[in-house]
């Protein structure tokens, strides 16, 4: 891993958690430095580290010093992610433009179509993807922002009371009830999870779907 792969991914924002309890909120180099001091005191918590717009779930090696530990930032991926599944099927073509090769499977004419564009089909492909991906860019953040409160809420809340009814309320957009089942919660999961939310507020009003009960409390 280059320097530039390793600075980014260590300036990646996430959220730690050690059992119920926030540990930190930052840079993942931050936060991995945080993190691996918990481990050293021998608390027998689990360490949960989560993508801050995602709530994706990162996983660390702390094993060694904490300067190893930061040293091999970047190194590894979620074990679901896209980028760690297509690892397994990159080719060495082209490697400096980070080029992936798969099989697409298309109708004839929609090859007809592509192989008659300027660059020819991949290069058209390269465009729509391109296209879409600003025409939707919105609508994406949305959606991903709401499976951000679903992910995390269900890792960290899943055996809490009044978790379904809870989740219910989040996509009914109940503001009010919402935070009145989860007020029993620990304090650090109720702060994260309305922090979520709001992220996934904004969103919504940003695509035109943000209606429905919003009271607060």
């Amino acid at each position: 891993m280059n320097d530039e792969n390793q600075s980014s991914a260590s300036a990646r924002l996430c959220t730690a958690f050690a059992g119920q309890r926030h540990i930190a909120t930052g840079e993942l180099s931050l936060v991995a430095r945080e993190a691996k001091s918990v481990v050293d005191t021998g608390e027998d918590l689990p360490i949960l580290i989560f993508d801050h717009a995602t709530s994706a779930l990162i996983e660390l090696d702390f094993r060694g010093t904490a300067q190893q530990v930061l040293a091999r930032l970047g190194q590894g991926t979620e074990p679901d992610s896209p980028s760690a599944k297509d690892s397994r099927k990159r080719s060495p073509g082209r490697p400096k433009l980070g080029v992936i090769a798969r099989e697409v499977t298309l109708l004839p004419g929609h090859w007809d179509w592509l192989d008659a564009q300027a660059g020819g089909a991949s290069a058209a492909l390269r465009r729509l993807v391109h296209e879409a991906k600003k025409g939707n860019a919105v609508s994406d953040r949305a959606r991903q922002s709401q499976e951000a409160v679903y992910k995390f809420m269900t890792v960290m809340a899943g055996d809490l009371p009044g978790f379904e009814e809870a989740l219910r309320a989040f996509y009914r957009k109940n503001q009010a009830r919402l935070n009145d089942l989860i007020k029993p919660w620990p304090k650090d999961i109720r702060c994260h999870v309305k922090k979520l939310v709001m992220a996934a507020r904004h969103f919504r009003k940003a695509t035109g779907t943000g209606h429905g009960s919003t009271g607060t409390r």
